[in-house]
């Protein structure tokens, strides 16, 4: 597959920490393989933290972004028995089919990696090795569910029951954690409550006789629509390694204690950890009874892999070293590098954590995370995103409906779910998409452009003309004094990952320049006040430049067009590098376009939205993906009956 201009140009040279300057490392929670990523998940990780990624290029900071597919444990294995080949054609596939995605939203990775790597294997058995020798590592007996008649064990994540945690009872809790409540459980505490059924001789097994196995073995790998045997599973007895939690706990309450407030962690990433730490910690399984993943180095478990959530995080690291065998420059360099990690409510502890307790565990010097910033769910229309029933707008859905990447980033990221759970819903995009988007944004920078490049007599010919004397200019100078508050809220909000704060301070110096066009009445001023007009023109134009600059991280695509219509360079927009004083050019919008200088040909930027469209993409998106494939081959059948 072919890379992207920005990923050649990186590809040349690795982006190492660079002394005297700042160093900044993001990642994004890496998303697992089993389908293409909804919208939910796009902006709770990827989408959010390439944002704040092209802020910090913005700003001048030296920035390394890594990502990749997760591609180990029980899922994987699931899917590919379901489609009747091997894991590794699975995670060919949806590697391949996750990284163009990724492209068509112009999400700018340094390296996009996946962790059934070489070097994945290497890191994470010599982590687990430095565990072991310093004694941070149990042995303890646990119960699993089994299929006699499979041979196989169930895997926690694959099993459905209602959550047992007091005040919760979700019904459709997973084996290894509860989605609703966030709490990480055990196959075997999926109690249901409504099922009174005691232990039979079907159950195969006399220790489930407290436990209600209303499931078969076939109905319990509810996460793909593959049939195994239906035999009532039983529960059996196996041993397995611990990360010991308890007795990590002090180091990891005093890395936690700094970081959350350094770091401004979200406040519900502060929740969910401090929830974890008032519960008390326990100590938590790093291996699984599977045979798709890193093989434990360890003579007794050397049948067993690595749980997923153990060797994931670890995956940073090792996507970091197949992109530069001096990945340690990152990961081993505390004083120099700061790592921001972004993600969605329910991956919080294990990056919180987990993963930190892993690392404090090994005695080496990790670089620990910084901030971490978390969304809670963005839900579709009147249901839940799911991957794994397939219900939602996936990442080929979007490019498939012909509205650009720039419209569905910006709709994602003005509807973020920092605080709350969000919704997506057609006519709300519709609304974002006409009223902000077209009317607002894309007229204010169609007006200036247009305007300028009117012929002589109506308009400058698509020359900038000059500005003199433009802080005598009341309104020039009031615009000036409100754009310069402006541009420090959005630095002050984006350098604290307030993503949607930044987005929506940016689109208010939009709403300023179009108030300036109507109160000067340039129209009026271009017969009655030349010198006036050419200000106003030149201040907006300014202001058009701007706009291009502070979007650029939200909407990259526009960045580029408005940069091409005004005639410029897009590798020489601001930067808003505190030792350039870019801050304080900004802050004089007149400035930032020489007099003389000659734009492109503008055109409009955006296109609206109508009822019938929506109402059309409300239609082919509802239900399940099966549904939809089952709609469409039906339609197609009909198309092709002849009557």
């Amino acid at each position: 597959m072919a890379e992207t201009a920005s990923e050649q140009g990186r590809a040349q040279a690795a982006v190492l920490p660079v002394a005297g300057r700042r160093n900044v490392l993001v990642t994004s929670a890496l998303p697992y393989v089993n389908n293409v990523p909804h919208l939910g998940n796009l902006v709770g990780c990827v989408l959010s933290a390439d944002a704040y990624a092209r802020y910090c290029r913005l700003r001048g900071h030296n920035v390394l972004f890594v990502c990749g597919t997760d591609e180990y444990g029980t899922a994987t294995e699931a899917r590919a028995l379901q489609e009747g080949c091997s894991p590794r054609e699975i995670c060919d596939r949806y590697h391949a089919l996750h990284r163009e995605v990724y492209r068509w939203f112009g999400i700018s990775f340094d390296h996009f990696g996946r962790t059934s790597s070489p070097e994945q294997t290497v890191i994470c058995q010599d982590i687990f090795q430095k565990l072991l020798e310093n004694n941070w590592l149990s042995e303890k007996t646990i119960q699993q569910l089994y299929c006699g008649t499979c041979q196989r064990s169930l895997a926690d994540r694959l099993v459905e029951g209602s959550c047992p945690v007091e005040g919760c009872g979700y019904g459709s809790a997973r084996g290894d954690q509860c989605e609703k409540c966030g709490e990480l459980l055990n196959s075997t505490e999926l109690i249901d409550p409504k099922c009174k059924v005691e232990a039979s001789a079907s159950t195969h097994c006399s220790t489930a006789a407290n436990l209600c196995l209303f499931l078969s073995c076939a109905e319990t790998l509810i996460a793909s629509p593959f049939q195994v045997c239906g035999s009532t599973p039983c529960v059996r007895d196996t041993d397995h390694l611990f990360l010991e939690l308890p007795l990590l706990k002090e180091k990891l309450e005093e890395f936690i204690d700094g970081a959350s407030v350094d770091g401004y962690w979200s406040q519900n990433a502060v929740h969910v950890t401090n929830a974890w730490l008032k519960g008390g910690l326990k100590p938590r399984c790093i291996t699984r009874d599977l045979k798709w993943g890193v093989p434990v180095p360890h003579e007794k478990y050397k049948d067993k892999v690595f749980y997923v959530w153990f060797d994931a995080p670890i995956g940073y690291i090792s996507i970091t070293a197949c992109y530069t065998p001096e990945w340690e420059k990152w990961w081993k360099n505390p004083e120099n590098v700061e790592l921001y990690q972004f993600m969605g409510k329910d991956n919080v502890p294990f990056h919180t954590v987990m993963f930190p307790s892993t690392l404090l565990g090994t005695g080496e010097n990790w670089t620990l995370l910084k901030t971490i910033s978390v969304t809670e769910y963005l839900n579709y229309e009147s249901g839940k995103f799911s991957k794994t029933k397939g219900i939602g707008i996936f990442g080929n859905d979007a490019k498939d409906t012909n509205i650009p990447p720039e419209v569905w980033r910006y709709y994602l990221l003005t509807n973020r779910p920092e605080v709350s759970d969000a919704q997506f819903t057609w006519t709300d995009l519709q609304a974002k998409l006409n009223n902000e988007l077209v009317n607002k944004l894309g007229n204010f920078v169609n007006r200036v452009l247009s305007f300028i490049a009117k012929p002589e007599g109506a308009g400058y010919g698509s020359i900038i003309p000059p500005a003199t004397n433009a802080e005598s200019y009341t309104q020039t100078r009031a615009i000036s004094e409100t754009v310069g508050k402006l541009i420090d809220q959005y630095i002050d909000a984006m350098d604290k990952v307030k993503l949607k704060q930044g987005l929506k301070i940016a689109m208010a110096i939009c709403s300023e320049g179009n108030a300036y066009l109507q109160e000067t009445q340039f129209w009026k001023l271009y017969k009655q006040d030349p010198p006036g007009c050419a200000t106003v023109m030149k201040t907006s134009v300014g202001l058009v430049y701007l706009l291009a600059c502070l979007l650029e991280p939200f909407m990259p695509s526009f960045s580029t067009e408005v940069l091409q219509q005004l005639n410029l360079c897009p590798e020489e927009h601001l930067s808003f590098c505190d030792e350039k004083g870019e801050r304080d050019k900004a802050k004089r919008p007149w400035d930032l376009i020489p007099s003389g200088h000659r734009i492109g040909k503008p055109a409009p930027l955006f296109k609206g939205l109508d009822d019938n469209t929506v109402k059309g993409f409300k239609e082919k998106f509802a239900g399940s993906q099966a549904e939809r494939r089952l709609r469409a081959e039906v339609a197609t059948r009909l198309e092709n009956t002849t009557i």
